[in-house]
């Protein structure tokens, strides 16, 4: 099949490069455009990463009229981009949106309609779900070889705000929306509801600002959740390490841990960076000659946002938005995540437990 054509939208957000060098790994992308308000910005990027990219744009409605672009990834400011995803999908572009999509679930829902209209295909970059430590989890669970699921917990706690720029809109209210939970939190919620393949129906929890910084967005939190098959979990987040110290690429700067509790057995891992140890243990018949079980799963290496599984995630959705076969994620997983983080500040604002509501499928 002949290369096709991408853009990347926003070339100043923290994952726009990262997204850069996927375009320029993969095969089937042969010219990349570029665009953003910035022209020096732009002029910095082609100079320093320039590799397949044929043209910069600060005009969108340019770029958006390209015949031969295909498809987008787009990386903007939460308040920026629902209206900018919007005018993408409404030219005929598919897109794949850097989460959460906006700064609320109704933002959220915005784009989601827009790409049922006009018949778009639209992802969000939940691309965790693609790594072998993930798909592993998924598959024990899914074979029931920890029994019908008892709880969950999780925990990701990351470099201190100090590290991380207290003055980013990352942690501007009005423009981020909210803070650890919006912005990384938002992984893990996706990362169980993939694993269990079980749904959040409600939330209870409380958020809070305890980093010292001028900051106006929560830098810590703690769920407590409920799901649909009437298991329980929790998942505590946080900017908290101070001996890590900074960058958003940093594999040393996050102590994350999971474990999945079924009446049959149990499933664990933790890691400095993501997913890859795995130790399970279980009474099912299946697993009767070896109960307990250690899978190491480490990433193989690739410029490519993620590795070599970002480079998949990419893959598959040029290939669903082309006619073939699945994407990793749809506007529907971008809906249900936000709903849970809405829910999450709700509930700490009231003091109240949040219901959820159920997801619908949308593209």
């Amino acid at each position: 099949m002949q290369p096709i054509t991408a853009a990347l939208l926003g070339i100043e957000h923290p994952h726009s490069l990262a997204h850069l060098r996927t375009l320029q790994t993969l095969p089937e992308v042969g010219e990349i455009l570029l665009w953003d308000e910035n022209e020096g910005a732009l002029a910095a990027v082609l100079e320093k990463q320039g590799s397949k990219v044929s043209a910069t744009f600060t005009n969108l409605d340019q770029l958006l009229a390209r015949p031969d672009l295909f498809f987008v990834i787009a990386a903007l400011r939460n308040d920026r981009g629902p209206d900018t995803f919007i005018r993408t999908l409404e030219a005929g572009k598919h897109l794949m949106a850097e989460k959460p999509i906006g700064r609320t679930a109704a933002d959220t829902a915005r784009v989601i309609a827009t790409a049922e209209r006009t018949g778009t295909r639209l992802g969000v970059c939940y691309q965790n779900r693609t790594l072998p430590a993930v798909q592993l989890m998924r598959q024990i669970i899914g074979d029931g070889l920890i029994g019908p699921l008892i709880s969950v917990e999780m925990r990701m706690i990351t470099t201190r705000v100090a590290a991380r720029n207290p003055r980013n809109w990352l942690f501007n209210q009005a423009y981020a929306g909210g803070g650890i939970l919006s912005w990384l939190g938002c992984h893990y919620i996706d990362m169980i509801r993939y694993v269990t393949g079980d749904e959040i129906v409600a939330v209870s929890a409380e958020v809070a600002t305890r980093s010292g910084e001028t900051i106006d967005v929560e830098d810590v939190a703690v769920l407590s959740l409920r799901f649909r098959s009437g298991a329980v979990g929790s998942l505590h987040a946080g900017y908290m390490m101070a001996l890590s110290g900074g960058g958003y690429h940093n594999k040393a700067g996050y102590d994350t841990y999971g474990g999945f509790n079924g009446q049959l057995g149990r499933i664990t891992w933790s890691s400095p960076a993501s997913p890859t140890k795995i130790s399970a243990e279980s009474i099912h018949p299946a697993w009767a000659s070896a109960p307990q079980r250690v899978f190491d799963l480490p990433l193989a290496e690739s410029p490519a946002y993620g590795g070599v599984s970002g480079e998949q995630f990419m893959r598959d959705f040029i290939r669903a938005a082309q006619g073939q076969g699945e994407a990793w994620t749809s506007g529907s997983d971008a809906l249900q995540v936000a709903r849970i983080v809405d829910a999450a500040y709700e509930s700490s604002r009231t003091g109240r437990r949040i219901e959820i509501a159920a997801p619908k499928i949308f593209a």
